[in-house]
């Protein structure tokens, strides 16, 4: 790989561990709408960008834009009320202060809300290590993440050959190459190893091991 010395973080499945409340989130979802409870492997084989294609898939109907606010709301009420059970992957502050203790810099980029990303990310004691924090605006999620790492990245005034993205999911792969930055994929979170591995960027078991592969 090239010489990385900045690292774009996901948030979601990436150093916050919060698979659990996704999923009783999801099911939440599937309540609403009359359909029985999934697996956490049957929720993975349903992960897509933008999500609305998730939800089609597994709610086997097209949604309406009034139908799609109210997954939304479904999703994000179960998925606040859980937020206090998730635990940061193993290891997230001793990653983070070892990288930036090597004089890099690195920075948060989710596409979870900014105005709950931001104090989340604060009270799990983060915020010190990054040199930018920016989740999505608005209150309707679910788009691709490649636009929001364009402009991350010129807020920053990164160049992006240097900048390696680090993420759990598909999208995170399809927004590196969009923003023509580098990638490394982490299995702890949506997304299977073989749906990862498919796009052809490394793929890792963990976030250290992520930041492993940028050193050798």
């Amino acid at each position: 790989m090239l010489v990385i010395s900045h690292v774009v973080w996901d948030w979601n499945g990436t150093l916050l561990n919060d698979n659990d409340a996704v999923l009783a989130a999801v099911n939440e979802v599937c309540a609403g709408f009359g359909r029985p409870e999934l697996t956490w492997a049957e929720w993975q084989a349903a992960y897509a960008r933008p999500m609305r294609l998730s939800y089609e898939q597994i709610l086997q109907r097209v949604l309406d834009d009034a139908e799609w606010e109210q997954v939304d709301k479904l999703y994000h009420q179960r998925y606040d009320a859980l937020l206090h059970t998730c635990e940061l992957a193993i290891g997230a502050h001793d990653v983070l202060r070892a990288w930036g203790a090597g004089g890099r810099t690195q920075s948060l980029l989710s596409m979870w809300f900014h105005s709950r990303l931001t104090p989340t990310v604060e009270l799990y004691g983060l915020t010190q290590y990054f040199s930018r924090v920016d989740g999505l605006p608005g209150e309707v999620g679910g788009g691709s993440k490649a636009d929001s790492l364009i402009r991350h990245l010129q807020e920053l005034q990164l160049d992006p050959a240097g900048v390696v993205l680090i993420g759990d999911v598909v999208d995170d792969a399809h927004a590196a190459e969009a923003a023509g930055t580098q990638c490394v994929l982490v299995t702890t979170g949506a997304m299977t190893r073989e749906a990862l591995e498919a796009t052809g960027m490394p793929v890792t078991g963990s976030i250290s091991e992520a930041l492993a592969l940028l050193d050798q």
